[in-house]
């Protein structure tokens, strides 16, 4: 039987994770080059990132480019790993300076080698920061990610130090993606759609959602506050009842 988390000591999500969507319809409404939304996103990353180390949020995770979009124009395509090289060589030493570890999900080997290296640099480099997590998912798919920790615990199995049996959910839990982060408690996505798009499908099992019709670009810390308020107006229950949630409050330990 999975363990239940315990519930959370405060209001404040432990974990945000983030579809940012519509980067493309609101420079489209503009009458702008879809590029042109791209970086106003980037603007609207900053300020969720300044929001989330103001309050105390201890991790972040965006879903910056999925395995998918990969079948996007060819000229979308570059331009994003052409503002994604910019914005590693320009926001790298800030983010390490605000003690901001950085970290990317997903499979970076379909990247070029420069945008490779400086991945691989910016998490070299703030590797040690503890004030907030940020966990870029760029070329992730949630069943990539499920596929390739399966493949991890079948190799184990054929090298002939597992077996078959004792595989469980938490054997399997602690090969995805983020596994040494608490699950990611509210999930957002802007832009109008109300699905999750392949996006840690096994670390979102028990996440609060909420979505909003904004376009990314738009979204500042107010429309970010409001989805923290539904958040915390909601029980968080975890297949339990609400009288059994109720008591393990009282018997879990403020920290």
């Amino acid at each position: 039987m999975p363990s239940v988390p315990p519930p959370l000591p405060a209001a404040l999500p432990r974990h945000v994770a983030i579809i940012m969507d519509g980067n493309g319809r609101w420079a489209q409404q503009r009458r702008r080059p879809r590029v042109i939304g791209h970086r106003a996103g980037a603007r609207a990353v900053n300020r969720t990132i300044d929001r989330c180390l103001e309050l105390g949020i201890p991790a972040l995770t965006l879903f910056a480019f999925s395995s998918e979009n990969w079948g996007r124009p060819q000229e979308e395509v570059d331009a994003l790993m052409k503002l994604f090289l910019g914005a590693l060589d320009r926001e790298v030493d800030e983010l390490h300076r605000r003690g901001v570890r950085v970290r990317f999900i997903g499979e970076r080997e379909r990247f070029g080698a420069g945008l490779v290296s400086r991945m691989q640099l910016a998490e070299q480099r703030t590797a040690d920061n503890t004030t907030l997590t940020l966990s870029i998912a760029a070329s992730y798919g949630g069943r990539q990610d499920i596929a390739r920790a399966a493949r991890a615990l079948a190799a184990e199995v054929a090298a002939g130090r597992l077996l078959p049996e004792q595989i469980d959910e938490s054997l399997l839990g602690r090969q995805v993606a983020l596994a040494d982060l608490p699950p990611p408690d509210l999930f957002i996505r802007t832009g109008g759609d109300t699905r999750i798009s392949n996006f840690l499908l096994w670390q979102l099992a028990y996440t609060e959602l909420w979505f909003t019709e904004a376009l990314w670009p738009d979204f500042d810390s107010g429309q970010l506050q409001e989805a923290l308020d539904a958040y915390a107006s909601r029980e968080r229950r975890f297949g339990l009842t609400s009288a059994q949630i109720a008591a393990l409050a009282t018997e879990t330990p403020s920290p």
